[in-house]
């Protein structure tokens, strides 16, 4: 057999183990960070529920002023010039991060699902990943692809590691790099990674639900088209999500421009647009929600607009400066408008929600993939084919829209739409292909000639 037969084998077997011991390695010292930050947020965070507007507010204004100092001081002890988004360090910085800042996006996140923004959980431990993993790479003096698909497969471990979703969160962290493609040589690590972190956090004694939706029973073409509209209704609130988040954005930052505002006071703004809200809105869009998501998938009645009023508060409390995820506020809102518009459709409202909670992280992330195995890890393999249309249905409703703007387009999701390749979705406009353009002019004059006949 001539050597070069035995010499790709070989190197492939070099590389499994090469990224079996630098995935282990990078998982089990996430899995720890991780689970430091979970518990100390699980001892902070969904305290405020019940207490007084007064008090409410008064530590809304705190920790709004908190965050605004914290990242307004806190980035002057960078010494590199380096992004610390994980998807930016991927797509354009070669795998680095700054690591002297690690700290400063946990302890923001702590404050501001602490004082009851409203936000996520897994922003800040995506972070964690995405710094430690950047780190052991510098340590290592590893090349720049070997540091991008280490630091992707620390997003994957700080995602595994809060979901308790290893599968979903490997490649959840690949497939948010872009928009049509996910990297399959980042796959095996991200896996590996991931399955270690969870292990290590559950070893480590973080708690991770369990939820029985009942999917049991035949499948019929009706329940299954059901569920496909549970995910364009899906796809339609993510749409409004996005749109919200990225409005209030502009909005904020306006507001700094134009009467010169210090930037650590607008999350102060924000924080008293917060309080006189939550005078007419439940507090349960405060926080985490965690127990509205719970009541969602219990099948609970859930109201109408509930999926809107999450995403205000979220787009608010993002928007004006404060940190936190963005992913669990997708997993309420899908929850808590699949549980709300399943009667309606004639389904049962647990089912809904369960399909909804993942079809929203499928549409507003443009994850689908992830969001799929997300539901089977979740809810069970009997919930597969109902999450999977749901979730592929809502990717395509959104567009080109995504919760990261820095997440690039690698493959428009239509032929009738043109968007140009590897720019992120928060520089590129999106447009009508020329085809689609040519038939649209053509069925006008058209339309126009046969009028005219009609009216000589």
């Amino acid at each position: 057999m001539p050597r070069s037969r035995l010499a790709e084998p070989l190197v492939m077997l070099a590389t499994v183990l090469q990224w079996l011991v630098l995935s282990i390695v990078a998982g089990a010292v996430i899995g720890v960070g991780c689970s430091l930050f979970l518990r100390v947020l699980f001892a902070t965070s969904g305290h405020t529920y019940a207490i007084s507007w007064w008090a409410q507010a008064g530590l809304l204004l705190v920790g709004g002023l908190a965050n605004g100092l914290l990242l307004h001081y806190g980035y002057r002890l960078r010494r590199s010039h380096f992004d610390d988004s994980p998807i930016v360090a991927v797509n354009e910085q070669h795998g680095k991060m700054p690591f002297r800042t690690l700290w400063i996006k946990p302890l923001a996140a702590l404050i501001t699902l602490g004082c009851g923004g409203s936000a996520g959980k897994e922003g800040p431990c995506s972070h964690i990943g995405a710094s430690l993993a950047a780190g052991i790479g510098r340590v290592l003096h590893l090349n720049p692809e070997l540091r991008k698909r280490l630091l992707a497969c620390g997003v994957s471990a700080g995602f595994a590691s809060v979901f308790g979703t290893p599968i979903a969160g490997a490649i959840y962290g690949v497939e948010m790099l872009a928009i049509g493609r996910i990297r399959h040589d980042f796959l095996f690590p991200g896996i590996v990674a991931g399955v270690t972190a969870f292990e290590v956090s559950k070893a480590l004694g973080v708690p991770y639900p369990a939820y029985h939706i009942d999917f049991v029973g035949d499948f019929t073409e009706l329940l299954f088209l059901k569920t496909v509209a549970i995910g364009i209704l899906c796809g339609a609130a993510a749409w409004v999500f996005v749109e919200l988040l990225q409005t209030v954005r502009r909005a904020f930052v306006a507001l700094r421009e134009r009467y010169g505002l210090w930037p650590p006071l607008l999350p102060v703004v924000g924080a008293v647009v917060l309080a006189l809200l939550i005078l007419v809105l439940p507090t349960d869009y405060l926080g985490l929600s965690l127990p509205l998501m719970d009541r969602a998938l219990d099948g609970q009645p859930m109201p109408a607009l509930g999926f809107l009023w999450k995403a205000l508060l979220v787009a608010i409390t993002l928007g004006s400066g404060f940190y936190g995820g963005i992913v669990t506020p997708q997993f309420v809102i899908g929850a808590v408008l699949g549980g709300a518009f399943a009667p309606v459709l004639g389904l049962a409202p647990a089912l809904g929600a369960a399909v909804g909670l993942v079809a929203v992280v499928a549409s507003a992330s443009n994850a689908p993939i992830a969001a799929i195995l997300m539901g089977v890890e979740l809810f069970g393999a009997d919930s597969t084919l109902y999450v999977a249309g749901a979730c592929v249905a809502a990717y395509l409703i959104i567009g080109h829209r995504s919760v990261y703007p820095a997440q690039q387009i690698a493959f428009s999701k239509s032929s009738w739409i043109f968007a140009r390749a590897d720019l992120p979705v928060g520089q590129e406009k999106v447009r009508l292909s020329y085809g689609l353009l040519r038939w649209w002019s053509h069925r006008r004059r058209q339309l126009g000639r046969r009028g005219g006949d009609r009216h000589p």
